[in-house]
């Protein structure tokens, strides 16, 4: 299962995307984020509870700014590089303001 934490505004979209199939609930992400925005959550897959990371619900409205730190856009931050399974990505897409239509 892949979840998306983040949202999309008028500057455009920010996500950060957990595949859950492939987190395996080290903690490493959690130990690495200098805002202390992860947790491990409980899900449930396959019939099983699994401990997967997880934004924490306050933060999921301001994770753009919260995350801007460790410049996300390149998928190089400290949760990113120390996932050992890659189960953590960012999406950021910038709303093209420019118009090309213009006489």
């Amino acid at each position: 299962m892949i979840t998306y934490y983040g949202y999309t505004d008028g500057s455009g979209a920010f996500y950060v995307v957990i595949n859950s199939d492939k987190c395996n609930g080290c903690r490493n992400c959690i130990k690495q984020c200098p805002k202390n925005l992860l947790q491990i959550a409980s899900i449930f897959i396959d019939l099983d509870d699994k401990p997967v990371v997880a934004i924490k619900p306050e933060h999921c409205n301001n994770i753009k700014y919260l995350c801007a730190q460790c410049n996300p856009k390149q998928n190089q931050t400290p949760c990113i590089t120390s996932c050992p399974t890659k189960a953590i990505k960012c999406i950021s897409e910038p709303t093209n303001k420019n118009n090309h239509n213009n006489p």
